[in-house]
């Protein structure tokens, strides 16, 4: 096993450096250092000179990939594609474009982000799981066909509707919870409940499909039938049977997803204006900050590899029979 997480590990440098490059190349191509020195410095009444000191004192008055007029391996080095980028390998974030400090950030807003996405996720899969196996239980009847009626029409729901949906009803018509906001300690309950109820709901169509789906794979198959003919009762079979080797799928689907935790949601913190990761990402790309959004780029890659790597890891914890070599 030490063998297959020392090759993941090493697999994960030429992937990592391949989406940094992705990402460099695509941020440079619509912004140029240039036109990031004119929006930080205001588009109005800036002149070459006042350019050329904003690129050197963040770092962007080099060539972006090559450097013609260096020797040697500096023709790479001494490039601000090589200077931005071999310091994220140590965690290294730097400074943003306005002079904060990146790490800092991160280590400040990923705890907004977990508060909401921690209870969502392990909520909204419990609930799933057990409206999935209720289906399945009574699966061809009445109820699976409404269920599966029901689920999709939740998921063709945007989820924008059930956030603005949600504030509307629960924040200004019964006047719950606050609209939208954060705070610290115990306060901070009434602002997150409202976004892991939305979270919680916006879920639950495709989650029940999903689920319902390797169930009814699982009781199709020989042991199941093996199990029945035992004279076991359907709710043993479906708890003791179906349920334990459901696992490795389910395992594939939730793992992979819990490091990317820390990134929090892109929508649900703009709307609720929860300063986490995903709403400093938001903003990042609103302002061009190049510096950020390289950095959560990278950071989200990092924690997908780690996602992957454990989803490995637990096949081994469900399944005796998965050997990782």
């Amino acid at each position: 096993m030490i063998g297959y997480l020392i090759r993941r590990i090493l697999y994960a440098f030429p992937i990592l450096i391949g989406v940094n490059l992705l990402t460099f190349l695509l941020f440079f191509v619509v912004n140029t250092p240039d036109n990031m020195a004119r929006m930080h410095l205001g588009m109005k009444r800036v002149n070459q000179e006042a350019i050329d000191k904003w690129k050197a004192e963040h770092g962007y008055d080099k060539p972006t990939l090559f450097n013609p007029a260096a020797e040697g391996a500096e023709k790479f080095t001494k490039t601000i594609f090589f200077e931005k980028s071999v310091k994220l390998f140590v965690f290294d974030f730097g400074p943003a474009d306005d002079g904060r400090e990146i790490g800092a950030d991160i280590k400040q807003r990923m705890w907004p982000s977990l508060s909401i996405a921690l209870p969502a996720l392990i909520i909204g899969l419990l609930v799933n799981i057990t409206a999935a196996m209720l289906v399945a239980f009574f699966r061809a009847s009445y109820i699976d066909f409404w269920g599966v009626i029901v689920a999709v029409a939740m998921m063709s729901i945007s989820s924008l509707f059930y956030i603005i949906g949600g504030q509307y009803l629960f924040s200004k018509v019964l006047r719950l919870v606050p609209i939208s906001g954060y705070d610290d300690g115990l306060t901070a309950l009434k602002f997150i409940l409202l976004p892991v109820l939305i979270g919680l709901v916006a879920g639950i169509g495709s989650g029940l499909r999903w689920y319902r789906t390797i169930f009814l794979e699982e009781i199709g198959k020989e042991y199941v039938r093996t199990a029945r003919a035992k004279g076991l009762s359907e709710l043993r079979v479906l708890f003791g049977h179906v349920l334990r080797n459901a696992l490795v799928p389910i395992l594939t689907g939730v793992v992979v997803v819990i490091p990317l935790l820390f990134l929090g949601s892109l929508l649900t913190e703009s709307f609720f204006g929860i300063p986490g990761l995903g709403s400093y990402t938001i903003d990042a790309i609103n302002s061009q900050d190049f510096a950020i959004v390289r950095a959560m780029v990278f950071l989200g890659s990092v924690l997908y590899i780690i996602g992957l790597i454990l989803t490995d890891l637990s096949y081994t914890l469900v399944d005796p029979r998965v050997r990782l070599s």
